[in-house]
């Protein structure tokens, strides 16, 4: 009802405006987009690899794509960052390797990041979870980023109460590690063991030179034992069979094994030894672009021959028409 003011003017009464649904929806959003944290745009050159990073940057293929499509539309995802104990305004790269790297290439000085408020150890374990879905790992890679995790795993769980070994600590961790990366508890304890390997032994297995049962039984050869194994390896240009590598790993337990010994295992024929034909991948390298691993190389050369072996198939079957 309208009023009468004290001036003798009539007081209408107020008519408040309904927010449209469309109108409250934008504002949800814009309420929701200001809670949400914005990635902070950091110098290239204040980014640091996490410490022992476990995984490879290669500069293959996949990284000049990735070169090229940040190049053209910058990064499209923040990388995950974690500030440096005792370094301000410095970082420790979480996950965003590859593209910190193909950034670099790609002649960008910045790039966006989310800055994380973690603890180190529970970096280390983002770390580790942010690359395991990657189609491709590398034994070695696999061999350190489940060390990391279980390392940091141990830490963060604390100190078990007394009346639990620690024995039972580490099978919790373990079979915590089976679910979470969907490995048997077994084939977690073979890559821990593959930490135990000198780094040549390491690159023979990421070469696929190198079985892991086999890596995991030279593990336990002391270093100086697993380089004579390496010598011979490279002297014979043949890496020992499970067999002979238990038996390396079985006398070193007793402490007979030997560099004589180690000889005569790898100087005998194995049952399945057969000939075959080896060319040193630098005559390879030439034909073949920057990061192609052996396993590519020898799958590309067999498409070629098997090609090749279709073609002159269908030549003689003109020429005997």
């Amino acid at each position: 009802m309208a009023k009468k003011k004290d001036n003798g003017q009539v007081e209408m009464p107020v008519t408040e405006k309904r927010e449209s649904i469309y109108e409250m929806s934008e504002r949800l959003k814009r309420e929701q987009a200001e809670k949400e944290p914005k990635p902070k745009s950091i110098p290239i050159e204040h980014l640091y690899l996490y410490p022992d990073h476990p995984y490879k940057v290669l500069d293959d293929e996949a990284m000049d794509a990735l070169t090229e499509s940040i190049r053209d539309r910058g990064v499209m995802t923040p990388i995950l960052v974690r500030e440096r104990d005792h370094d301000p305004y410095r970082y420790n790269i979480i996950a965003g390797h590859r593209r910190v790297h193909a950034a670099q290439k790609a002649g960008l000085r910045s790039l966006p990041a989310f800055i994380c408020n973690v603890s180190r150890d529970e970096a280390a374990i983002m770390v580790v979870d942010s690359n395991l879905h990657r189609e491709r790992i590398l034994p070695s890679e696999k061999a350190r980023a489940y060390k990391m995790w279980y390392d940091a795993k141990k830490r963060t769980a604390g100190r078990p109460p007394k009346n639990v070994s620690q024995l039972e600590t580490n099978i919790r961790t373990d079979e915590e590690m089976a679910v979470e990366f969907g490995e048997s508890r077994a084939q977690i304890q073979r890559y821990l063991r593959l930490n135990e390997l000198i780094p040549e032994l390491l690159d023979l297995m990421d070469e696929d030179k190198m079985a892991l049962s086999v890596g995991v039984e030279l593990s336990y050869l002391p270093d100086e034992l697993q380089y004579i194994v390496l010598g011979q390896i490279e002297e014979l240009d043949c890496t020992p069979s499970y067999a002979q590598a238990n038996h390396m790993h079985k006398e070193a337990a007793t402490g007979t094994l030997t560099e004589e010994r180690i000889s005569e295992m790898m100087s005998a024929e194995k049952p399945n030894q057969k000939e075959k034909v080896t060319i040193p991948m630098e005559k390879l390298a030439v034909y073949f672009r920057q990061g192609t691993t052996p396993k590519d190389m020898e799958a590309y050369i067999l498409k070629l021959l098997e090609d090749d072996r279709i073609r002159k198939r269908k030549a003689r079957d003109r020429d005997a028409r």
